[in-house]
């Protein structure tokens, strides 16, 4: 077979699908080819059009139809064709895959110096890590847009020229002049609108903001430029808030930018493939995504997103995806390929404290972006809101000027977002929403709103029960900014948790960052809260998201990149998970935002991330194309499609075991055990990148509980001629159990780094395995001897 519908079962149903659709119902569709073999953009695109010209009358229909050619990293095309064209083309040779082109959404200061990237030398060095490296290192940003005039965007001092391996441009727009936009810092620009149109029709650029161009009419692409390369921009703050140094995490790294997501949030998967296509070509170093689709996530070849950022790890690009924010509950994460990295978002330890006075004796704490002192009465919902509910419907049109409205989220499961459209809408003076205190982040706010836990609220509404007869005077008072007196990082309570729902032995995600409140550049001409209601205006803005966490770790790629520029993607992501940590600023476990528990791996994947660890890891877990392909396989691709996505080195061939096999095997910074019911033994391969050639590194288990731990050697030697070793780790459960995930951890160290591998093991069997696997006992013993002399 050599299409993924190509399965019978698959088939019958596509057909069956073909037939209750009608043929004239058409949609925009993606058909995947796999690896560009022609070499030739021009006569990939004449391919292209030659093999859809098969399920239209003329090449002419066929043309007209086309909407992307993708002619240069890759093989395959986006075109306008019913669900009966589209069955045809799965089933004609050399396609892979055919699927209908969906709609992704976004996922929408001080966190360098948090991170411990602050201006600062450290140790002998003269000037600060941040400021001397990056120049050779190109991101790629897709998103949507950016506004070029920010400050984010300027040159920094002493700029080198534009590297030589540098294909792209800066396209010119709708209020978008290459000349004057673009320079050494923003080095590309271009957007992608055909998908897009042809599933919401055209652009309406007079009646909105929007630009057909690679202008920001967001916010969100700005924002997210902004923290991932953005330069340094001295006294940057939101209304005074978060006042600070500005910058990226490599602010001297060059940025190109892919517009693919519009004015709403959205973004076609026939744009965005498109966008990976042509940044692939252009050489960006790293490519960095905001965005996806939550579960039921689909098949890795029917997703845009996981064949793009395949072909850039190919050409050794690292691909930063965000989790999304879909948390707490379990197994919501997206963007869960292993060939790319997945961002979860936790807090920064900043803070904006706001004082709440109840008749000068009462007094209250909770966090705002509170400019002012207001002066008002507190009032209970329940006075303007039908059954005291926070919600536009039931406002009674009655008038709340002078009044501070005093609203829970329990009843009816209120959002803050509904909370603040209603009391705006009673022309009241501002909200106290009270919530749950894992639930308490600062954002912006179109009406002034103070957070307070529930504690707090609770007192607040029984103080307004007993004077009934007499509103309370109520002082807020302006907020504050401090740092450093709350824990952090915390994971953020919308953050995205595994297990992966289509792959649970890779863990997923990755790493953590910061993405709370994070102040990056905004476009002057768009309000803080993107709300037509909002009049303000700021070049400064703070959001949430792992759309924030992203571009942090995107910047820091970029950074290790430009230090390192042979390391590979698998490298680089190793590098970021082995020395993450999980424990926080007063050295407790980091705490999982939602629960108020501690946090796990698949809160927070191998941990927070540590920029200066990442950059000198000392041992990484790397992985070229090839080492994929039992991965794929377990996936469902076939063998001839295999042969037909990776560059195969000479004499390597492909064979898919007949049943789909653990993933465990990959060789992956963590280990995942999805269900283990007997004794398992998985290996492991370390490379020695650290400034000793000669080193020795020591092992430390912390076991799952209920689970046996084994690992040999315990000690690795590595020498100017033997820069790789291999270890084996044995698995088995000594406890009954189902269904419940259990964590330990592997720890390398050779006295100056420390290597850490987050353990994830689901026991599922009834009785415990108490034999010893003698498969354990059996390994080379050349390998053994090998690792104690170095040779």
């Amino acid at each position: 077979m050599t299409s993924a519908y190509n399965h019978s079962f698959l088939g019958l149903v596509f057909l069956s699908l073909s037939i209750i659709h009608s043929e004239s119902t058409s949609n925009v569709y993606i058909v995947y080819l796999g690896l560009n073999n022609i070499q030739d953009p021009i006569l990939t695109s004449n391919y292209h059009l030659q093999l859809l010209s098969n399920v239209f009358p003329s090449q002419e229909h066929a043309r007209k139809s086309m909407v992307y050619s993708y002619k240069h990293s890759f093989s395959g095309f986006s075109a306008k064709i019913n669900s009966t064209q589209a069955a045809t083309l799965a089933g004609m040779e050399r396609v892979i895959s055919v699927f209908k082109s969906k709609i992704l959404k976004l996922h929408t200061t001080r966190s360098w110096d948090f991170m411990g990237l602050n201006l600062d030398p450290i140790g002998d060095q003269v000037t600060p890590l941040q400021l001397t490296h990056g120049d050779n290192a190109i991101v790629g940003l897709f998103d949507t847009g950016i506004w070029p005039e920010s400050k984010s965007f300027h040159e920094e001092p002493n700029m080198h020229p534009i590297p030589k391996t540098w294909r792209g441009k800066c396209v010119n727009g709708e209020n978008f002049d290459p000349k004057k936009s673009c320079n050494l810092k923003l080095i590309g620009a271009r957007y992608y609108l055909k998908g897009y149109e042809l599933e919401h029709g055209l652009l309406n650029t007079t009646g909105s903001s929007e630009y057909q161009s690679p202008r920001d009419a967001n916010g969100h692409g700005t924002h997210t430029a902004s923290t991932a390369v953005g330069s340094t921009v001295k006294k940057a703050s939101f209304l005074g808030f978060g006042q600070g140094t500005a910058r990226g995490g490599a602010p001297r790294a060059r940025l190109a930018i892919y517009k693919v997501c519009w004015e709403d949030g959205k973004c076609s998967e026939a744009d965005i493939l498109a966008a990976f296509d042509e940044a692939i070509h252009d050489g960006v170093d790293v490519i960095s995504a905001s965005f996806g689709s939550p579960p039921p996530l689909v098949p890795l070849y029917n997703s845009s997103s996981d064949i793009g950022s395949f072909h850039a790890m190919q050409k050794g690009i690292s691909v930063i995806f965000s989790a999304g924010n879909n948390g707490p509950d379990p197994s919501l994460v997206q963007n869960v390929a292993p060939w790319s990295t997945c961002v979860g978002a936790s807090s920064i330890d900043r803070n904006f404290p706001t004082r709440i006075l109840l008749d000068n004796s009462l007094s209250f704490m909770g966090e705002s972006l509170n400019t002012k002192h207001i002066e008002a009465y507190l009032v209970g919902a329940r006075i303007f809101f039908r059954g005291g509910i926070c919600r536009m419907s039931r406002w009674r049109n009655n008038n709340a000027f002078g009044a501070v409205i005093l609203c829970f989220s329990t009843p009816g499961s209120v959002l803050i977002e509904e909370a603040e459209v209603a009391v705006w809408g009673a022309n009241a003076t501002g909200l106290i929403f009270v919530d749950s205190p894992t639930r308490q982040y600062v954002d912006v706010d179109i009406i002034p709103t103070i957070r307070v836990d529930m504690i707090q609220g609770t007192k607040m509404g029984h103080y307004l029960s007993q004077s009934m007869m007499y509103p309370p005077k109520v002082h807020i008072f302006p907020s504050k900014t401090i740092i450093k007196q709350t824990p952090a990082p915390v994971v953020a309570d919308f953050s995205s948790r595994g297990p992966s729902s289509i792959s649970p032995d890779i863990l997923k995600p990755d790493i953590s960052a910061p993405g709370i409140t994070i102040l990056a550049a905004w476009p002057p001409g768009i309000p803080p809260t993107s709300t037509s209601i909002d009049q303000r205006s700021v070049e400064w803005n703070f959001q949430s998201g792992t759309s924030m966490s992203c571009p942090h770790v995107s910047g820091i790629v970029a950074l290790i990149k430009s230090l390192h520029p042979n390391w590979s993607p698998a490298a680089i992501r190793s590098a970021l998970m082995t020395t993450a940590y999980n424990r926080d600023m007063n050295h407790d476990t980091i705490l999982s935002g939602g629960t108020n528990e501690e946090s796990n791996p698949f809160d927070i994947g191998a941990g927070h991330i540590n920029p200066l660890k990442a950059i000198d890891p000392g041992l990484v877990y790397d992985l070229k194309a090839d080492d994929y392909i039992l991965f794929l396989c377990n996936n469902g691709y076939t063998e001839d499609q295999i042969k037909r996505i990776i560059s195969l080195v000479p004499g390597k061939n492909v064979n898919c075991p007949k049943e789909m096999t653990s993933n465990t095997n990959l060789n992956y910074p963590s280990i995942t055990i999805s269900s283990l019911e007997s004794s398992v033994i998985i290996k492991r391969t370390v490379r020695n990148v650290g400034g000793r050639k000669t080193s020795v590194y020591f092992g430390r288990i912390v076991s799952p509980h209920g689970v046996e731990v084994t690992v040999w050697p315990m000690i690795l030697f590595f020498s100017y001629f033997r820069d790789e070793v291999s270890y084996y780790v044995t698995f088995k459960p000594r406890k009954v159990s189902q269904g419940r995930y259990d964590y330990g951890e592997i720890v390398w160290s050779d006295g100056f780094h420390t290597v850490r591998s987050p353990l994830v093991v689901c026991v599922n069997i009834v009785t415990p395995d108490t034999t010893i696997d003698d498969s354990f006992q059996a390994l080379d013993h050349e390998s053994l001897s090998l690792s104690l002399s170095g040779a």
